[in-house]
């Protein structure tokens, strides 16, 4: 005998919420005790920044502690496969940007694949880079600083945070559509290298302006020109290298990934309270405060991104034959 037709309604929704609560419930429950944002980089850095910002909100909004943990090393790659070999849970999340898509290229035989084993989670922010001179450098434009470098050469060095962070491939790409040589010199981060630079023990880089900013506000370092096609709000003085080298353009990007098979539930309600933050007016102007640009995008959004520069940078890495140091 057929049962009711108001009991079959009520068994088939019954069905059909079992069927999907243990995902819902899954989502509901996260988090319920703190997440670690790994950070390849020392603190002090963009990428730290970036964390910091974001797991500041992702704590108020979600009731639970996102803690920054900095595992510096190997342009990030250390903190990488310590993400990709950890369970997928979405407890452990990890800070990806421009040096993760050019690692893939730069080194031969890592222990992971990024495409493959990382999965993005959302976009924090768009950044720029400034090139940075020592104010011992007898330039004080990008021009000058060309044609000292051509008059001189081995006089001046460029350092990085890192073989293939952003500002290396920033100042990769200068060095290449410039025609200059300079020797590359890699720290373990942006932190380290300003020291290094604001002490003059190395001469000129690039680096991001959230981590410059402060420095170059206050004389101790100078700014020549800035990556981007235009000038910054936030540095209205300084040229864009396109100035001086005609068709110059480098950006950088910031956000979150989590290991492959994190549930997708889990990213996505991450992703919406990113969104949100991305949204928010004061989390917006403390972002454009270090030059940056608050950057949502879906997972799937971001990683056509992730992809894009992968290639591009890659190609610029085989052009100019580029090994890790």
């Amino acid at each position: 005998m057929k049962p009711p037709r108001r009991q079959f309604i009520h068994l088939a929704t019954g069905a059909a919420i079992a069927a999907i609560s243990p995902r819902t419930a899954r989502a509901q429950a996260y988090p319920s005790r703190p997440v670690r944002i790994v950070v390849g980089f020392s603190a002090g850095g963009p990428n730290d920044i970036n964390a910091r910002l974001m797991g500041q909100w992702l704590s108020e909004r979600l009731g639970q502690q996102f803690i920054v943990d900095n595992r510096p090393g190997a342009s990030g790659n250390i903190a990488m496969e310590s993400v990709v070999k950890s369970p997928p849970d979405g407890y452990t999340l990890v800070m990806v940007a421009l040096s993760s898509a050019v690692n893939a290229t730069l080194y031969d035989k890592l222990p992971f694949n990024f495409l493959r084993d990382i999965a993005p989670v959302g976009a924090i922010s768009s950044s720029h880079f400034v090139m940075l001179a020592h104010p011992s450098v007898p330039a004080t434009t990008g021009r000058e600083l060309i044609a000292y470098v051509k008059a001189n050469p081995g006089k001046l060095n460029m350092a990085s945070p890192g073989s293939g962070t952003g500002p290396h491939m920033a100042s990769e790409l200068f060095k290449m559509m410039s025609g200059v040589s300079m020797v590359h010199v890699p720290y373990r981060g942006s932190a380290p290298m300003l020291n290094d630079l604001i002490g003059g023990q190395v001469q000129c880089a690039f680096d991001g302006t959230s981590s410059s900013l402060a420095h170059i506000r206050s004389g101790r370092l100078r700014a020549l020109g800035v990556s981007t096609a235009t000038r910054l709000e936030v540095l209205p003085d300084v040229p864009p290298v396109d100035d001086f080298v005609p068709g110059y353009e480098a950006v950088g990007w910031q956000g979150l990934g989590a290991p492959k098979t994190t549930p997708a539930e889990i990213i996505d309600l991450i992703n919406r309270e990113m969104a949100l933050g991305l949204a928010d007016p004061k989390l917006k102007a403390r972002l454009a405060d270090l030059g940056n640009v608050g950057l949502s995008l879906s997972p799937a959004e971001f990683g056509k991104v992730i992809a894009a520069d992968t290639e591009k940078w890659g190609k610029v890495v085989k052009f100019a034959g580029l090994r890790p140091e």
